[in-house]
This record gives structure tokens, sequence and C-alpha cells, in this order.
């Protein structure tokens, strides 16, 4: 059996704690220590390995990868160090917080030779896989409606005003959108529109919890992404998943039980819908709606399992990993755009 890979965890809030267990229950993964600023409540399955309060002190360690979990402001410098003491990264999403320092961790990985994988989650999910597969089948151009709106109190809503110091949430959750989009039409995004308000007091006076963005592609497609955080955001239609074309439409339908603060909805999908555009002679659709019922596929954690199992192949199988790295450029090119749109209060061309 080859050498387990050495894995150092720094960030262990939501993902970085569901990342850590995906490591811990891998056998071809070997924590060798975890890192985060304060000290918190552990799971079981995490509670004897090494703790750190720094960055330095992880690295000291000398792990063949480090999985980076924090603040968006952080993603670059720490990858980029990492990389450079000769490890290979796993960097969850958003990249950077801005296109100029993705690029930099895009070279560093090539001048360095290291392997970098970005936390695209929804790329390992058999359902959006199919997702994708059957909106692609019907061919351009495409109108894709998508959002995802989060109701959150409590320490959920702390979390969110915390990650809005850095980053804005239409680019927080839009860079996976955008990814789904950019999959679809495999079109250069040309112009992005985009405009936020502020809902609440509690945040800073130039941030916004909730923001709305429109990109137009070469091929002519279209797409509209939106995403609000807080305590008065509505769980009505807050999770849209639908793709419009000449021939028909797919889509997401979520159970009518689903709630927007429930982090399995974010990603399972529950049912797709297949609409064909065909009619018969008399007017009529010549082809019923199909209903594909997605009851098996993963939660949340398995779902987090199956990225690190791609992270571990992308090293021990020497992944050609270019264009996972150039799509991640795009799509944060896309959204930091359209946060400056709602900013400026005018279209950005691409």
């Amino acid at each position: 059996m080859s050498k387990a890979i050495r894995v150092a965890v720094i960030g262990l809030g939501q993902m970085g704690m569901s990342h850590a267990l995906a490591y811990h229950s891998n056998p071809g993964f070997e924590i060798v220590g975890l890192g985060n600023r304060t000290i918190n409540e552990l799971p079981p399955e995490l509670a004897a390995y090494p703790r750190y309060s720094s960055f330095d002190e992880l690295l000291a360690l000398k792990p063949d990868l480090v999985s980076i979990n924090t603040y968006t402001d952080s993603h670059a410098g720490f990858a980029i160090q990492a990389m450079e003491a000769g490890a290979d990264v796993f960097v969850e999403k958003p990249l950077a917080p801005t296109v100029e320092d993705a690029r930099r961790v895009v070279e560093a990985a090539q001048r360095t030779g290291r392997k970098l994988v970005i936390g695209y989650i929804l790329r390992h999910h058999p359902s959006w896989m199919e997702f994708i597969r059957l909106a692609r089948d019907m061919g351009p151009p495409f109108v894709m409606r998508m959002n995802l709106n989060q109701q959150s109190s409590g320490p959920a809503w702390q979390i969110h005003k915390r990650l809005m110091d850095s980053t804005s949430p239409v680019v927080d959750c839009g860079v996976h959108y955008l990814d789904v989009m950019l999959q679809i039409t495999d079109a250069r995004p040309i112009q992005v529109r985009g405009m936020g308000v502020r809902l609440s007091d509690e945040i800073a006076s130039d941030q916004v919890n909730f923001g709305h963005l429109q990109v137009l592609f070469e091929d002519g497609s279209i797409g509209w992404y939106e995403a609000g955080w807080g305590p008065m955001i509505s769980e009505t239609a807050f999770f849209v998943k639908d793709v419009m074309s000449p021939k028909g439409a797919v889509s997401i339908v979520m159970s009518e039980n689903a709630k927007s603060d429930d982090i399995d909805t974010h990603t399972k999908t529950s049912i797709l819908r297949i609409h064909n555009a065909a009619l018969r002679p008399d007017g009529g659709f010549a082809n019923p709606d199909r209903l594909v019922s997605m009851q098996d596929e993963p939660g949340h954690q398995a779902l987090c399992e199956r990225e690190q199992a791609f992270v571990m192949r992308a090293i021990t199988e020497n992944l050609d990993l270019t264009r996972h790295m150039n799509d991640a450029v795009r799509s944060l090119e896309v959204v930091l755009a359209a946060d400056r749109s709602m900013r400026e209060r005018r279209a950005i061309d691409l």
C-alpha cells in the first residue's frame, strides 16, 4: 500500500470540519495537525489530533497537503506559502478575494509544480453532473436561472456576518453556480450586471446581504443568480436551479419541506424534471415531462468525502488540473465583476 498523504488542516468552521472528517475517514490520508484561530469543540473523531493556532506551526510539520478552509481574504497567501514550502493545496472557494490574487495562486502552482484543487464541491456530485449533462444536451442558447438564499439566525447569522467582512453572498456562493453555468454553455462570459441591497443595520454600511447578477455569454446565452443571507430572507423559492433552451428545460425540483438553513439542501437535487419542447401536429406537447428521482444521492458529508478522494487522485495520479484552475479563476472573475457592478451601478464588460 502506498504511503498515506500527510495533511494539515487550517480553518475548522463548517467546511473545514467536514473536510477534516473526510481525511479522518479515508485511510489514504494521515492528519498531522489541525489549525484554528480559536479553540472550539471538536467531534470525537478529531479530538486526538494535534492542534495549532498558527499557519506557520502547521507548515513546520512539513505536510504533503495543506487544506485551507479559512476566510477568503487569507486563501491566496496561505496557498502560495504552502506550495512554496513544497505542499500540495486544497483551498475552499472562493480561491481568492481578487482575480489578481487568484491568478497569483495559479501561477504559484504552475511554477512550483504542486497540485492545486479548489473546493467546487458540486463538480463531484453525481446529480449535479447529470443536471449539467442534460442541460448541455439541449444545446444553446441557454437561459440559466439559479439562486441560493439562506434564512439565518443565531449562530448561523453570526457566521454570515463574519463572512461578509471579506466576501459578499453573491461572491461566496455565486462561484459555484457561475461554474455550473460556464460548464453548461462552455462559452465566454462577455458582460455582467449586478445589484445589491443592505437589509440589516447589523452589517457595515458598505456591505450588502442580498445580491443579484445577470451575465451575458458570447453564444447568446444568459444567466441570473441571486444570493441573500440573514433573518429577513424569505423561504419562498429560496432554491431555484433551472435551465431553458429552444429544445426544452431541465430543472431541479426540491421537496416542499426543504428549508434554506439545512446545508444538505444546498447540494441535494431531490428530483430532476426534464421538459421537451417538441409539439404534436395538433399543437399539444409530444412528450410528457420526465421526472428522475435522486433519492439516493450523497449528503453533505459524503460529498466532502468524494471531493477529498478527488484530491487524492489528483496527487497520486498526477492529474492535469489546468482546466480546473482556469475555470476557478473565470467564475471568480464573473462574480467579482458583479460585485463591482453593484457598487458602481453600471454594467461591467469582461
